[in-house]
């Protein structure tokens, strides 16, 4: 493993970045208001599952495709992009009766499957990777590179979902509250889907 004056910083980093209000933690609250706590986890978890697709990418140079090929990076930021409005929109057009007691009734792998493909469908994660781990790896340690890669990926993955997490409660919080009534139920939905369709223009509209 890198000595211990990378991985000081490297530590440090992370949890700068995992404090930082971003597309997960944005994704995963909108979730949570909408539907409960029970789609709010899965999409946590769902986030956590592609941060390592992206791990492995960084890894084996697999982000380097999206670094170097200016048509892959715009093709898959559009393509995530489309899939995030399209939930949002998803959220507006949902029945007005779907409080957050009977919208937990949507099944659980339908919001694990959905932030998988979010997270997947965002180069912009894939390049955060490719560009941050390398710099706290030792080409003269034991382990190999694409191997402390993978680990200190691991890592920062695992303390994103930690502040993932915070933000659920938090916003499960709000849920109940807004649960009180039908009309408050239809304004978290709609909140819901202005998240996911804000967070999909900024994608579509982002700089490399």
């Amino acid at each position: 493993m890198p000595s211990l004056d990378l991985l000081l910083p490297f530590f440090v980093a992370t949890a700068l970045f995992a404090c930082v209000p971003g597309p997960g933690m944005l994704y995963a609250a909108a979730q949570t208001i909408a539907r409960g706590r029970r789609a709010g986890w899965p999409s946590a978890l769902g986030f956590h599952i592609g941060g390592y697709v992206h791990v492995v990418a960084a890894a084996f140079g697999l982000s380097l495709l999206l670094e170097t090929v200016p048509l892959a990076y715009t093709a898959v930021k559009l393509a995530g992009a489309v899939y995030l409005v399209w939930l949002g929109v998803r959220f507006f057009l949902s029945p007005d009766i779907a409080a957050v007691p009977q919208a937990a009734r949507v099944p659980q792998r339908h919001a694990l499957r959905d932030s998988i493909v979010v997270e997947v469908l965002n180069p912009k994660t894939a390049l955060f990777y490719l560009a941050f781990l390398p710099q706290f790896t030792d080409v003269a340690a034991a382990l190999p590179v694409w191997g402390q890669v993978l680990i200190l990926g691991s890592i920062v993955s695992v303390m994103f979902s930690a502040t993932d997490a915070v933000c659920i409660l938090l916003a499960a919080q709000v849920a109940r509250s807004l649960a009180a009534s039908q009309w408050m139920a239809r304004g978290a939905r709609r909140l819901a889907g202005g998240i996911m369709i804000a967070l999909g223009l900024r994608l579509a509209t982002s700089e490399p």
